[in-house]
């Protein structure tokens, strides 16, 4: 496809035949996918889904981040149909990648919502996928973790936000979105020595053992060498990204549950997405994008932005694996 196509293929999400490729259409017109990927249920050879989870059960004053996975795909197509820029290879044409829809759930039954994600994401990685995951307030993370855990063992956490979300909560049923990390450590999901949290911001004395870069540090030190700590931690075990949009400070991205200022800038997000190239990402998702917070739409553009390079993330491991 060529940029002249725009002018005779519209809702590409529904009439594209294959998963790889630009997609040249009118910025303003057209059925809004992620990225204008194809939308299926058919995870047959499908390399990464994208799918949206539109949950806010738990977010702290400001709900609205269920309409949260409609926005990034909304704010996706604004992106330049072209390769994802500064990358050395295009996620978009060397891959299958798929808008898996959202997940499905009765919302009168918010019990039930955890088993539901859970099995959701199990099915994209039983179909030999990656997810990336639209949320959704984060307590989304830790029904995906259990997904992939089950398949890779005890996984790493690198996490962006500005709250560690490790508050003592010891009832695991309680669906909260401030102490899935607690839960997701303490059930033996995630790996705490070999786990980072980037952008932290507010207080909490037990931190779980999970290793801390605050932003206070990212500012003095700067991006490359937080990038280059993050590694160092990681090393080469499989790890499972989440961003919490609120890692941003509320001048980059104002529409979110939970804003605290003194927070990551979206060049530096931007420089350290982008170097972070190498680690053993497996899957990963941006969460608590709460439009009606901001009528700008930036946190929406700022939650597309992130998903994309976890996307590339993703490629560049599997092309190298």
């Amino acid at each position: 496809m060529a940029l002249e196509d725009a002018a005779k293929q519209m809702d590409m999400a529904f009439t594209r035949e294959d998963l790889k490729g630009p997609s040249y259409e009118l910025t303003f017109g057209g059925a809004t996918s992620f990225l204008r990927r194809k939308y299926t249920k058919d995870l047959t050879g499908v390399d990464i889904a994208v799918t949206g989870v539109p949950f806010d059960q738990a977010v702290t004053n400001r709900p609205g981040t269920r309409l949260g996975p409609r926005a990034i795909r909304e704010a996706s197509a604004l992106q330049a149909p072209d390769a994802p820029y500064g990358w050395d290879f295009d996620v978009l044409s060397e891959f299958a990648i798929a808008d898996y829809g959202d997940l499905a759930f009765d919302y009168g039954h918010v019990s039930q919502f955890p088993a539901a994600l859970t099995a959701h994401i199990k099915t994209i990685l039983d179909a030999g996928a990656a997810s990336v995951v639209l949320g959704g307030d984060h307590y989304i993370s830790f029904p995906i973790l259990k997904a992939y855990a089950e398949k890779y063992g005890p996984i790493s956490l690198l996490q962006f936000d500005a709250h560690t979300d490790t508050w003592q909560d010891d009832d695991m049923d309680r669906i909260d979105h401030g102490t899935m990390f607690y839960k997701a450590v303490k059930s033996g999901i995630v790996d705490p020595s070999t786990s980072v949290q980037v952008g932290i911001r507010t207080t909490n004395e037990d931190t779980m053992g999970v290793n801390i870069i605050d932003a206070r540090e990212v500012h003095k030190k700067g991006p490359q060498a937080t990038v280059a700590k993050i590694k160092q931690i990681l090393g080469d075990r499989p790890c499972y990204l989440t961003f919490d949009i609120d890692a941003l400070d509320p001048a980059f991205a104002p529409g979110t549950g939970t804003p605290v200022w003194g927070g990551l800038t979206s060049a530096q997000a931007s420089i350290m997405l982008r170097d972070l190239a190498g680690i053993n990402i497996m899957g990963g998702d941006v969460v608590e994008v709460s439009p009606p917070f901001d009528t700008t739409g930036a946190t929406a553009v700022a939650g597309a932005h992130v998903a994309t390079e976890i996307l590339s993330l993703l490629g560049h491991r599997m092309r190298t694996a």
